[in-house]
């Protein structure tokens, strides 16, 4: 066996849900470490209603 590290890139992911996935896909994760995050120009956050800003 041997330790490896990976830099993941994610949109509006949460680190319990990607350790949860990488779980359920038999991955054993010793840390996750955000190391980066900003926020993604033109891009409403989740609950936005894109629809009516589009039209006024």
């Amino acid at each position: 066996m041997k330790n490896q590290n990976y830099v993941l890139k994610v949109v509006d992911a949460k680190k319990a849900d990607i350790k949860k996935a990488l779980k359920e896909a038999g991955i054993e994760v010793r840390a996750i470490t955000e190391v980066y995050s900003e926020e993604v120009a033109g891009e409403e956050k989740e609950g936005g209603d894109a629809e009516k800003k589009s039209n006024g």
